[in-house]
């Protein structure tokens, strides 16, 4: 009988070759050789399937992305690594992309304990991000606004490919250039009328 991680795998495997949401219960039963009620012996619903997905793919990104953490006091070398982390991250799995990034599952939202994965992942890209220097939360959302454009665009326009992957050094630079002009400007003082 199949495990609860053998399970998993294979969710993956068929969420990967037929899209996120066509997940079926009954094929997912079958590659795993037990009759479609089993699986309720390891899970109580599709979506606790699709949870325990997300709680995998959101620990790899948080490993990952602590792995892909550069050592520089440079920190627009460092903001260029961790948006290359973040891109080709998403890049390399439609569906882990999908299910970490996206809200392609009507009525599907991750348990508290798996979101908490995200959120630590989150608190740790923030951290990073202040080390360079960016520690606005508006500078923060536009950072990831940023990332996850250009990880939607390769997804959805250039899949395996590097077309957007290529502007990542550009787009980083150009956000850099802001976020430090912004710095360097002294605040203009209101005239008292």
């Amino acid at each position: 009988m199949a495990t609860r991680a053998e399970i998993i795998e294979a969710a993956w495997e068929q969420v990967r070759a037929s899209g996120l949401a066509a997940l079926s219960l009954r094929d997912l039963a079958r590659s795993v050789g037990m009759q479609p009620p089993s699986l309720y012996s390891y899970f109580d619903s599709k979506n606790d399937i699709y949870d325990a997905m997300y709680a995998q793919g959101a620990q790899q990104f948080l490993d990952e992305q602590r792995a892909a953490t550069v050592a520089t006091d440079d920190p627009l070398t460092a903001l260029k690594a961790i948006t290359h982390f973040f891109v080709e991250f998403c890049a390399a799995d439609v569906a882990r992309y999908q299910l970490l990034f996206q809200r392609t599952i009507p009525g599907f939202e991750p348990s508290p304990a798996s979101f908490k994965i995200s959120q630590d992942s989150l608190a740790e890209l923030a951290t990073l991000l202040a080390r360079c220097g960016v520690s606005d939360p508006a500078m923060v959302d536009l950072c990831t606004a940023i990332g996850t454009g250009l990880a939607d665009q390769q997804l959805s326009n250039d899949p395996g490919g590097d077309r957007w992957i290529r502007l990542i050094d550009d787009a980083v630079e150009m956000f850099y250039a802001h976020i430090t002009s912004k710095v360097d400007k002294p605040k203009r003082r209101r005239r008292a009328r």
